[in-house]
């Protein structure tokens, strides 16, 4: 026996039966979920206002749990509310039925028109969702499905969470759901039915019934009586009757003829198609006892005419072509092209016979390099006349992708006075051009341009941005673009070479707020301005000058920091160019003169110095040691720059790094325009000393108090401040290193010859890709003012808002130089969607004949009806179909349907069973009594009521069930409560 034993008690065996099984820890981790969310115990929150699904605000916040290696997202959706107050309550509290239940009878937000699904079927604020995490994946077993509810009603017992969960079941697709909801001694069940195909007992209100009180089962005889909410839907298709009001534009107007200029200056704006597709109404019946109406497979009493509530949403066409948003789509495709001018029209333009190919700018390349020849002697416009012939042999006239008809209409809308051949009548024109280009400052629109970094809208920039942007959409694409762009670099030449200021461009320096190649047209223009005074002094015009003298005169002493702003006279410059020079040898006799002495603070007088380079006297300063008036100098002007060169000359002065020989270059660098104008000041004042200067450059840096002297008079004594006696100062190495020339013979700090062939090399190597790219914020400037402007026609608050957004977006976007291609489509994207809004509006406004409306009350109404149909998802009709806007739509609908029975007459009957089902009676169809509207396209029903379950002695407890139908499927959503005290 104890041999047999033996084996026996060395096998020992334990079977923990505390471990957690899969099933177990996935309940443990629902129930931590709802506790992590504080959804455990009882909830409370006060009756549902009307309306408040809609106008409330939703919020979700969602976990991930897992079933073993099944992942599952857990979903709390919640409508925010103020909390309650559970004062004086809390006694009640046990007898209360859940919120949920509560919610289940209330009527105030049926059928409401954006919610969750859960939302519209049930009538809950807040509810849990357990959904597989993958979109993939889906609970298809009977089994599996039985499991997770187990799962969520034992979490639901454990926790005390009052909450409805629920569970997706099947394909996402077909939006299935179980659930259950569970309270103190009470328990509701959420069931869903979907199918294909419709049992003909559920197409009618009766059916519906039977259905719902067969599965309530209530014992009691007398069933208490069952509420409903019914709502069919009528959706019109057919707006033959109504024209879309948009006409394309008409090419054929946009060359030749009084309007083609105009044209140019144009965006082009509106929908080519209806942008609304469809119209939905909804009649609703919201408050209806059990035998009040009859409807049956035979008979309906539910006539839309009748019913009491009316609401309609409309759809939108699914993105409607919109020409202002083709517009800017096509010209932001030109910013990815990657080809030259050259390679899109074929050989260089600029290619000469037998030789390699040049670009002009290469040929002019010579201006700049010094040479022994005059500059004057060299033709640059023969070589732009030989290039065009080159052009037109290189490629037929006809062959040219702008035919002379849309080229002439778009340089006479870009340079209005090239009209006028004579040159005479051209200067005159031109200055009328620029004294007329400053709108009133306080516009927002216009100064829109400073944030978008466009340019002003009546610019010659903003011009050309639109012309290109037409001439891409209609006339050529890229090549019509690249051709275009050769004949405006052709004139920008023509007009440097013969001193003709270029039109549509503010005076003064560059203005850094532009895009850059505005800023380089500004450039060009600086260059032919001061080309051309120099050329008129030549010719000896004495007259021009008047003006800058009296203008200096007249504001001497004024502002002493502003003196020398006013002397910068280039009218008055030199006779030749050849007397702009570095070296000065008629002045080398002048050192150890009376400068040397100047320098020095002596009294002596200067020694053959005739003074050179005066504007006018100052006025109020006299020279401190002769004692004589002091002048002010003819001064050279600072070199206006363009941003890409200040940002070079910063990285220029940033590499010459911190050492002390570093510092000194990059001082004498910076200092340049401070010597010339020191130059000037000592050719106009011999004998002067730096206190002179400083007294009238800079009159902060000279200071002056009164001392008493020593016979005990008070005089007024001046320094020099702190900062001029720094050992090395910059101010006094540069005034001893200044030598007295007058303006007209230093050296010019601003090259007009060299930084006009820049600009022009600059404008030839542009490729239409570069160009778009620069011209860009223009077309966007453009459009955002076309949209303000039609905006401002229909007065819709809500594309206000969007308008703003856009402007504040594109601000930020467009300040960089090279912005993001996905942010620059966000903002297009932005004004085609304002653009689409405001067609809509029209299209609106059209077919509910809101213009055409003689009383202005109804007027006014049924435009606020077309403002909240773009604005909120669904809007009720005033009078239902007794009202303005509801005798409009049914009139609608009746053309519809005519357009319809006719079409029937023609083509052969439907068979019986595609017949509609039921909008009344075969007889009554017949005699036309209910053929205003078509069949509905959905039926909704909602059915509830409170009984017993499942014994006669149970709390009376809420039962409720929903459906829908439509053509594609059938849906029941039914939630049926229990008392589950005895039970």
């Amino acid at each position: 026996m104890a041999a047999d034993s033996e084996p026996e008690s060395e096998v020992f065996e334990i079977t923990d039966f505390t471990t957690a099984s899969e099933w177990e820890r996935f309940i443990s981790k629902i129930e931590e979920v709802l506790n992590d969310w504080k959804l455990i115990g009882i909830s409370s929150g006060k009756p549902l206002e009307k309306g408040i699904f809609t106008t409330g605000t939703w919020e979700e916040k969602s976990d991930e749990i897992s079933f073993a290696d099944f992942k599952f997202s857990v979903t709390h959706h919640y409508l925010v509310q103020e909390p309650s107050d559970k004062d004086g309550k809390e006694e009640l509290v046990e007898d209360d039925l859940p919120l949920p239940m509560q919610d289940l009878l209330c009527m105030n937000n049926d059928f409401p028109p954006r919610a969750h699904c859960l939302v519209r079927w049930y009538g809950l604020r807040e509810f849990v969702v357990i959904a597989p995490a993958a979109n993939n994946d889906a609970v298809l077993s009977e089994s599996k499905c039985n499991l997770l509810l187990s799962s969520i009603s034992i979490a639901l017992g454990n926790t005390g969470c009052q909450v409805p969960l629920f569970v997706q079941i099947h394909q996402k697709w077909r939006r299935m759901y179980v659930g259950e909801c569970q309270g103190p001694g009470v328990r509701t069940d959420f069931e869903m039915v979907h199918l294909r195909k419709v049992p003909s007992q559920y197409t009618h209100l009766s059916g519906l019934l039977d259905v719902f009180k067969t599965k309530i089962g209530c014992p009691l005889t007398p069933l208490p009586p069952v509420s409903m909410a019914i709502r069919l839907t009528y959706v019109l298709q057919d707006w033959q009757q109504y024209f879309w009001p948009q006409q394309p534009p008409d090419i054929d107007a946009l060359v030749g003829g009084e309007v083609g200029g105009l044209e140019f200056g144009k965006l082009p704006f509106g929908a080519c198609e209806d942008p609304i597709s469809e119209l939905h109404l909804a009649t609703t019946w919201p408050h209806l006892a059990e035998g009040i109406v009859v409807d049956n497979d035979v008979y309906s009493d539910l006539d839309p005419i009748q019913a009491p509530q009316w609401s309609v949403r409309v759809r939108k066409a699914d993105n409607p072509q919109c020409l202002l948003g083709d517009f800017l789509t096509e010209f932001f495709k030109l910013c990815r092209r990657k080809e030259s001018t050259d390679e899109i029209l074929g050989r260089s333009a600029f290619e000469e016979e037998g030789k390699e190919v040049a670009d002009i700018s290469h040929a002019l390349s010579k201006l700049t390099e010094p040479a022994p020849v005059p500059i004057h002697k060299l033709s640059v416009t023969n070589m732009v006349h030989s290039a065009k012939k080159k052009i037109r042999k290189h490629r037929g006239v006809d062959e040219a992708p702008l035919n002379n008809d849309v080229l002439n209409t778009v340089l006479l809308f870009l340079f209005p006075d090239a009209a006028d051949k004579l040159v005479d009548g051209f200067e005159s024109k031109a200055s009328t051009f620029f004294s007329g280009n400053n709108p009133p400052p306080e516009n927002e629109d216009y100064n829109l341009f400073s944030q978008f970094k466009s340019a002003p809208s009546d610019s010659l920039t903003y011009k050309l941005a639109l012309c290109l942007c037409m001439i891409n959409f209609y006339h050529g694409g890229v090549k019509g673009v690249a051709h275009l762009w050769q004949e405006f670099v052709l004139e920008m030449r023509f007009r440097w070479e013969n001193n003709y200021l270029i039109p549509g461009l503010a005076n003064g320096s560059p203005d850094l707020r532009c895009c850059l190649l505005h800023q380089k047209l500004q450039m060009l223009n600086c260059c032919i301005e001061r080309k051309k005074a120099r050329d008129e002094g030549k010719r000896g015009s004495v007259s021009d000058r008047s003006p800058g003298d009296a203008r200096g005169a007249e504001h001497s002493g004024d502002n002493p920091d502003k003196e020398k702003e006013f002397g910068k006279s280039w009218e008055s410059w030199s006779d030749s160019e050849e007397e702009f020079f570095e070296c000065l040898s008629d002045t080398e006799d002048l050192k150890g003169n009376g400068q040397e002495n100047g320098k020095k603070g002596g009294n002596k007088e200067p020694v053959n110095l005739k003074p050179e380079g005066r504007l006018h006297p100052h006025g109020k300063l006299m020279l401190l040691h002769p004692g004589e008036p002091l002048y002010v100098p003819i001064t050279q002007e600072p070199a206006p720059m363009t941003e890409d060169l200040l940002e070079e000359q910063s990285e220029v002065l940033a590499k010459l790094g911190t050492s002390a020989e570093g510092a000194h270059l990059r001082a004498r660098m910076q200092s340049a325009c401070l010597l010339s104008d020191m130059e000037s000041f000592k050719a106009a004042n011999p004998g002067c000393c730096l206190e002179d200067f400083v007294r009238w450059y800079s009159p902060r840096d000279y200071i002056e108090e009164e001392v008493v002297d020593e016979k005990g008079n008070k005089v007024i004594k001046g320094e020099l401040s702190a900062r001029m006696k720094i050992p090395s100062n910059m101010w006094v190495e540069a005034w001893e290193t200044a030598k007295p020339v007058p303006a007209r013979r230093q050296k010019r700090l601003f090259d007009d010859t060299r930084e006009a062939e820049k600009v022009l090399h600059y404008l030839a190597v542009q490729k239409p890709a570069d160009l778009a790219r620069h011209l860009l914020p223009c077309v966007i400037h453009a459009a955002v003012l076309k949209v303000k402007d039609e905006e401002a026609l229909e007065d819709i608050s809500s594309v206000k808002k969007i308008i703003k957004q856009i402007i504040s977006h594109s601000s930020k976007v467009l300040r960089f130089p090279s912005p993001e291609d996905k942010k620059l489509e966000e903002i297009i994207a932005q004004i085609m969607s304002v653009e689409a809004i405001i067609a809509r509006a029209r299209s609106l406004k059209a077919k509910f004949g809101v213009e055409k409306c003689e009383n202005e009350e109804e007027k006014e109404d049924l435009q606020r009806f077309v403002n909240c149909l773009l604005d909120q998802p669904e809007v009720s009709v005033l009078g239902a179909g007794r009202g303005p806007a509801g005798s409009i739509i049914h009139k609608l609908f009746v053309s519809a349907q005519r357009l319809t029975e006719s079409s029937d007459e023609v083509s052969p009957a439907p068979p019986a069973e595609e017949e509609p089902r039921r909008s009344g009676s075969q007889e009554e169809r017949r005699q036309g009594m209910v053929s205003d509207f078509p069949p509905p396209t959905g039926r909704e029903v909602i059915l509830r009521t409170a009984v017993p379950r499942p014994a006669p002695y149970s709390r009376a407890l809420p039962q409720r069930m929903y459906s829908v139908l439509t053509r594609e499927d059938f849906r029941l959503a039914g939630a049926f409560s229990a008392d589950t005290t005895f039970f």
